[in-house]
């Protein structure tokens, strides 16, 4: 990707910001790009500049956005799993993300658009889920480093059975509207973790 002035960074990033709001609100398939150019006040020769693919160019820097703003919203707490009430509390800014976001996950529509199996689709999920992954993985190492949780345990494979269980509560979430099936999958994720005290 090219370097972008700051003013150029500035305008690609209110057209990513303004794409994604209105496919918050009226969902992909009802987001044209006209739609973008009124939100954002930009022109039509601007837009293609920045996204000179299109609106499947702009649909996966969207993606890219949707995926960061997973993590975004459970920090710091994501950043700070060094004690039991800490865990406690990424646990409550989880289950609250996902009980505001509602049934809607913009990420999913998003990538359901694209179709999950495109190259640049896969590696957006691909990379969100292992970041995720590395840093639930990254608080249970520190809580071992603490004593708090046995060595033995596998930090990595501990994480992917929680984000798992994350992702299947989301997934449930999204048909039925309720958190309990997540709430469930925290609750019993972290006490498997609590279980293994050194």
């Amino acid at each position: 990707m090219r370097t972008l002035t700051r003013k150029g960074a500035a305008t690609r990033q209110r057209i990513l910001e303004g794409a994604a709001a209105h496919i918050r609100e009226y969902g992909v398939a009802a987001t044209t790009l006209d739609d973008v150019l009124a939100r954002t006040a930009t022109s039509k020769s601007q837009l293609f500049h920045y996204f000179p693919g299109g609106r499947e160019e702009l649909l996966l820097a969207v993606a890219r956005f949707e995926a960061a703003r997973v993590l975004d919203d459970q920090r710091p707490q994501l950043d700070e799993l060094t004690s039991w009430p800490a865990w406690q509390a990424w646990r409550d800014k989880v289950v609250d993300r996902y009980r505001r976001q509602g049934r809607l996950c913009p990420l999913n529509s998003v990538m359901s658009h694209l179709g999950s199996q495109t190259p640049g689709a896969q590696a957006v999920v691909t990379e969100l889920m292992r970041r995720w992954q590395d840093e639930i993985a990254a608080g249970v190492r520190h809580m071992q480093h603490v004593g708090e949780i046995d060595r033995s345990l596998d930090a990595d494979r501990a994480a992917a059975a929680l984000l798992a269980g994350i992702q299947g509560g989301v997934l449930i979430q999204m048909s039925t509207g309720a958190t309990d099936h997540l709430e469930a999958a925290l609750d019993l994720g972290i006490a498997h973790l609590r279980a293994h005290r050194a």
